[in-house]
């Protein structure tokens, strides 16, 4: 089979000053109540940041198209509003998923270590699953890579209770669990449940949180790693479609939602996910005011903002885990 490959060709566009900036806004149709304003905030917010807020309504067809605004009411102070909206709807998810991480770190640790009694369980290569894969012809074991990236996390801590462990124990060489798993990160966290053994300590740990299948906490803790990942890199989260498709519960211990809204939910975009975040939210923290806040940023939104670009069905606010 013979790919079409599109011929490629020097880049040779050249930097625009702020004010050529504006002025090409404005010829594209946005509206520029106040030239210097919009210079001020181009200053500050760059062009090419700004632009995945101005794309949705201009023309994209083609690599010809001159990117004119299809509509002609949209002032930059419209884009703006987007984009704070965007900005303090990040701050309140990574804010959510900070709460969640450390429930799971505390509980992943907790269970694990009772149960085994052993204070470096991490370390019992016979807890985890047999995974492996080809790389370049050489075996690469799960396990040994997810070791090896607790260790180097572990080094690189700047945490006391790190370096306390250190210059007064000898042995082992890596703190216990209950040290260690403090200091990785959320992804390796995930990774960590994942490759855990099928064991009543998992399902203790996805019972905990209120869900019977332990592949959807595996799924969630992924998913929301790459999300609070967006979050901490001021990605966009508003229009977006994740690369994880989240897991939709139909027999978790609490309301989530019914069948016919999980059939209809789009699994790789924002509503999904803050349905997940939401449940998990009322679990370990009852009075949250997640629901409320969501309310507050939508309502503030701005005239451009669409709940339907996140996936949002119309009677959301009424449906399952966002009731009440």
């Amino acid at each position: 089979m013979i790919e079409d490959f599109e011929e490629k060709v020097p880049y040779t566009k050249r930097p625009l000053s702020i004010k050529t900036q504006v002025a090409k806004l404005e010829k594209r149709g946005l509206i520029i109540d106040d030239e210097n304003l919009a210079g001020d905030y181009l200053s500050n917010i760059s062009y090419y940041r700004l632009r995945a807020y101005t794309y949705p309504f201009q023309n994209n067809t083609d690599s010809e198209a001159d990117h004119s605004f299809l509509r002609t009411d949209i002032h930059f102070k419209d884009i703006i509003d987007l984009y704070c909206f965007d900005r303090r709807l990040r701050s309140l998810i990574f804010n959510a998923i900070e709460k969640i991480e450390v429930a799971l770190r505390t509980k992943i640790v907790q269970t694990c270590s009772e149960d085994t009694k052993n204070s470096h369980w991490y370390e019992d290569e016979s807890l985890f699953k047999d995974n492996k894969r080809i790389v370049n012809g050489e075996e690469i074991f799960a396990y040994d890579t997810l070791l090896d990236d607790i260790t180097h996390e572990i080094d690189r801590s700047n945490e006391d209770f790190i370096k306390h462990y250190k210059s007064k124990y000898s042995n082992p060489n890596t703190p216990p669990a209950w040290m260690t798993l403090e200091v990785i990160s959320f992804g390796t966290l995930s990774r960590l449940y994942e490759l855990l053994n099928k064991d009543d300590n998992k399902k203790t740990v996805a019972k905990l949180l209120g869900l019977n299948k332990v592949d959807i906490l595996e799924n969630w803790m992924h998913a929301l790693s790459n999300l609070r990942n967006c979050c901490a890199h001021h990605s966009r989260v508003w229009n977006r479609r994740f690369i994880v498709n989240i897991l939709l519960p139909t027999n978790a211990d609490r309301l989530f939602l019914d069948r016919d809204t999980i059939a209809r939910t789009k699994r790789n975009k924002l509503f999904a996910y803050l349905c997940c975040i939401k449940y998990i939210l009322d679990i370990i923290s009852p009075n949250n005011d997640f629901h409320k806040n969501l309310k507050g940023l939508i309502a503030e939104g701005g005239k451009l903002l669409s709940l339907k670009d996140m996936g949002f069905p119309e009677n959301w606010n009424y449906l399952g885990v966002w009731r009440g």
